[in-house]
């Protein structure tokens, strides 16, 4: 299957390889691109093929626009070639909408010689954004513009990758930054829930569990107090439902008769009829009526109400798992339901022994999850924090778990997840910045394709230093300021060696 994927992959640029930018028709015999100029605004890219400059002839532009938001073609919107300066009145042309998806080709014809500034002016939906590309030389006739011809020094140079290639493939660059770089120890790690923030419920006895209402189901967000579900409990002997009522109300009678036995002893007292030990007796029976009564209540109500023993959720969170369905007869300590409140959760990494002299205090950490496209950061004092590092090393793992917290404010981390992590080890350094995708093994050799030109590229050999989450220090090869291939940086490589075995650059 993987050779099939690279055979494809393969196919596709030379494919794309041999799609030949087909210039607009021009009025001169200048064809050949003389100007090819690159500039990045906040939201595009423009790369720029055109010949050179004539009074009088009409000049075909190739303008390539990328949207830096997924480097795909804009695919509509309308473009504007604006020279200005120079002493000359400004000229302005014009190409409504894009010849193909990304490419306007308006045709610009000078009218004033010598040195002038060019911009060109797109408008879309992503609003109106101005390239200034910078000086450009008018030249005011053919003989002229050949014998200034080889005096441009914008050709672009190293390995070709055309934007029509950029374009049918998972592309990015990045400009490399200064920032900040810390060394990391990698681990394993297992996402678990505050121990103040998971109840796991079960049985307190064995019976019948019957809904509280309709059956808590998983996912479902519960408040603390919140009845779950009730628990008939499974009567011994002879007991039964007729018994528990029938000893209810024998209980409530034996308690009224009570009731009025002490109020006969207390009217004859006042008579002076009785003894005070007879009226001391009556209210004791009277009293012990009483509590027999509130008992029998109890059983009843518990043992052989339509409720039972209440199954309470002890706090505020959601379902996580559910052992039981309703009406099932359960056990005593059968599990039933797992509520945890996963607002903040922990990551418990397990750290080789051999890493915790370099870790010391994690100062945060970075970790993957299969299934989610980019990592999750663990900033300390901000997101999360440093619970706990363990003191002692697992006798059978060799490991000593180090705990964070982090906040999981949109719930999409689940309980028991297991993750790669980066734990920070100390405040770090300042250092080059680029992705790490961008970080190509080239058989050992640590390589990146650095951008010289809108569809011009440069391998570099660099030396890397810390990983910082997604991001990787560089110490040598490459400058800040300079974009480098963040996504598609193994098929420009690919695009290299085929070119290679072709005998031709492209």
């Amino acid at each position: 299957m993987k050779t099939i994927t690279l055979a494809a992959l393969l196919a596709l640029l030379l494919a794309a390889c041999g799609d030949k930018q087909t210039a607009p028709a021009a009025a001169n015999h200048h064809e050949e691109a003389a100007e090819k100029l690159t500039d990045f605004s906040d939201k595009t890219e423009l790369y720029v093929e055109f010949p050179s400059l004539t009074v009088g002839r009409t000049a075909s532009f190739a303008a390539h626009v990328t949207q830096l938001a997924d480097f795909k073609p804009l695919a509509q919107g309308k473009l504007t070639v604006v020279l200005s300066g120079g002493n000359a009145p400004e000229e302005r042309f014009v190409a409504d909408t894009p010849a193909v998806p990304g490419i306007f080709k308006p045709g610009v014809t000078p009218k004033a010689a010598g040195e002038r500034e060019l911009s060109l002016i797109v408008e879309s939906a992503l609003g109106t954004i101005t390239h200034e590309l910078g000086p450009v030389k008018i030249f005011a006739d053919a003989k002229s513009a050949d014998a200034g011809h080889g005096d441009h020094g914008h050709d672009e140079a190293g390995i070709p990758f055309s934007k029509e290639q950029q374009w049918k493939i998972d592309f990015a660059t990045v400009e490399a930054a200064i920032g900040i770089a810390r060394a990391a120890v990698a681990a394993t790690a297992t996402i678990k829930a505050h121990p103040d923030a998971e109840a796991l419920l079960a049985a307190p006895a064995a019976g019948l569990l019957r809904p509280a209402g309709s059956f808590p189901g998983v996912g479902q967000t519960v408040k603390k107090g919140q009845v779950l579900a009730w628990l008939a409990p499974r009567l011994g002997g002879d007991t039964d439902q007729a018994t528990l009522e029938a000893g209810a109300g024998k209980a409530k009678i034996a308690l009224e008769q009570a009731r009025r036995e002490r109020e006969r002893m207390e009217a004859l007292f006042k008579d002076e009829a009785i003894p005070e030990k007879r009226l001391l007796e009556a209210r004791a029976s009277e009293g012990m009526a009483e509590a027999e009564a509130r008992a029998a209540q109890v059983r009843h109500g518990q043992l052989g109400g339509t409720g039972g023993i209440a199954i309470r959720s002890p706090i505020d969170g959601i379902v996580a798992d559910v052992a039981v369905a309703p009406g099932a007869f359960v056990n005593e300590g059968a599990p039933l339901f797992h509520v945890a409140n996963t607002a903040r959760l922990w990551l418990e990494a397990r750290v080789p022994e051999s890493e915790i002299g370099r870790l010391g205090k994690p100062s945060g950490a970075a970790f993957t999850v299969d299934g989610f496209a980019q990592p999750f950061i663990i900033e300390a004092g901000k997101n999360g924090r440093l619970i706990a590092v363990g003191g002692m090393v697992d006798a059978n793992t060799r490991t000593v778990p180090a705990i964070l917290e982090f906040a999981n404010p949109e719930g999409n981390l689940r309980l028991g997840m297991t993750a790669k992590v980066q734990l920070y080890a100390g405040a770090g350094q300042e250092s080059v910045l680029i992705p790490a995708s961008a970080v190509q093994d080239e058989n050992g050799t640590q390589a990146v394709y650095v951008q010289t030109g809108g569809a011009s590229f440069e391998r570099r050999i660099v030396r890397t230093g810390a990983r910082d989450g997604k991001r990787i220090a560089i110490l040598d090869g490459i400058e800040p300021g300079q974009r480098v291939v963040s996504q598609g940086a193994y098929l420009i490589r690919l695009s290299t060696a085929k070119a290679a075995a072709g005998g031709h650059a492209h």
